[in-house]
């Protein structure tokens, strides 16, 4: 377990800069040393070396650490992080362990430009803003990615915004989009827009603790706790996952 009051964290993944430990994704780090370990060993079996990855919310670079080293130099991983103190801590955390292949922007990622005030967006974990926050809105397809492999849309809620944004990205590209739901209220919609884009999908629901965690520690501090995700695949794609959590 790290200590709260050190300047940095040891992680299973690498170092990061310590942070007040006031949402659930810096709570874990601080006692576990990770966070959400389960998303990335579902991950691990769909990345490979050279690949490039899109990863909306970026909880400090915790999983942005482990994909950067997963696509190897030959890969990249670009991450987007909307709220001022994750991204400087984001930004923090690439350059104390030197990933070289991860690229950086703070906006929002939806449909259209403009700005977004904090306010009039549902705020959750380490994407608390601080108030009077405003958002620079972008959208997928204004990155002009030349490949992508896997998108991963990690604050919950905002899937259906991101993939009106990303319509030219996806077709061209047809990467696997790996994704945490809204909530009971907009689960059916967001399914429904994935499948519209001709993508079946897959319930996936990891535990927020993991008891083989990097500290090994043994007290779970999340009973019972999971995150309602969802892993979606192109048509076309050859691949078949548990049938009895297909959506």
């Amino acid at each position: 377990m790290n200590d709260a009051n050190s300047r940095l964290w040891q992680t299973r993944y690498g170092l990061v800069a310590a942070m007040p430990a006031g949402n659930h994704a810096a709570r874990s780090l601080l006692q576990y040393g990770e966070w959400m370990e389960q998303e990335l060993d579902m991950l691990s079996t769909w990345l490979q070396d050279g690949q490039t990855v899109l990863e909306f919310g970026a909880e400090y670079g915790c999983h942005a650490l482990c994909m950067a080293q997963t696509v190897g130099d030959a890969g990249t991983v670009h991450v987007v992080e909307p709220v001022r103190l994750a991204f400087q801590l984001l930004c923090a955390n690439l350059a104390l362990n030197g990933m070289r292949n991860v690229h950086t922007s703070s906006n929002w990622l939806g449909a259209g430009q403009g700005n977004i005030a904090a306010a009039a967006i549902e705020q959750r974990g380490s994407h608390a803003a601080e108030d009077g926050e405003v958002f620079r809105i972008s959208n997928v397809d204004a990155m002009g990615l030349q490949s992508l492999h896997l998108l991963k849309i990690s604050i919950p809620g905002t899937l259906r915004g991101v993939l009106a944004g990303a319509t030219d990205t996806l077709q061209t590209h047809r990467p696997i989009i790996y994704a945490r739901l809204g909530g009971v209220d907009t689960a059916e919609a967001e399914i429904r827009a994935l499948k519209e884009l001709d993508y079946r999908c897959w319930s996936h629901t990891p535990y927020m603790f993991n008891a083989d965690n990097h500290a090994g520690q043994t007290g779970n501090i999340f009973p019972g706790c999971v995150s309602q995700n969802v892993i979606a695949v192109p048509v076309e794609a050859s691949c078949d996952l548990d049938p009895a959590l297909e959506l």
